[in-house]
């Protein structure tokens, strides 16, 4: 998802002045972190869907920071004010969906214990009148 701020250049235009100021290369984190340089360069963009989502976004900008040199934690802060659902990895809609999945479903069980009671029921009244009506 890309975002402007009113800030200068938005979040990712604030991590390329950092790198910048520090002189060091897109390169030079690329080759401290494993982090593919399409990646960074996404991140400096402030193209999110480019870069993993969640846990995994603020572990790159945490290493960013590092390699920049500056104290990472306010960094991700920042990202999670200007990207909240990419950073957090939950969306609104996706926490509702996660509280669905994991309340229980009250009615399902117990239709399918009766349905079973029925058939078995209905399988020995059917096996009582084979024996004894001889059929």
């Amino acid at each position: 998802m890309k975002r402007t701020d009113e800030r200068v250049g938005g979040f990712g235009g604030r991590l390329r002045q950092l790198r910048e100021q520090r002189g060091v290369t897109l390169r030079q984190i690329a080759g401290a972190t494993n982090i593919p340089v399409a990646q960074l360069e996404a991140l400096e963009r402030d193209d999110i869907r480019r870069v993993p989502g969640g846990i995994f976004l603020r572990a790159i900008v945490r290493a960013y920071a590092q390699e920049v040199g500056v104290d990472p934690e306010p960094i991700v802060r920042d990202l999670i004010a200007s990207f909240p659902e990419d950073a957090t990895g939950i969306s609104h809609a996706s926490a509702v969906d996660y509280e669905k999945a994991t309340t229980p479903r009250r009615g399902l069980p117990g239709v399918v214990v009766i349905t079973v009671v029925v058939l078995l029921l209905l399988v020995a009244g059917l096996s009582w009148l084979r024996t004894t009506m001889g059929w």
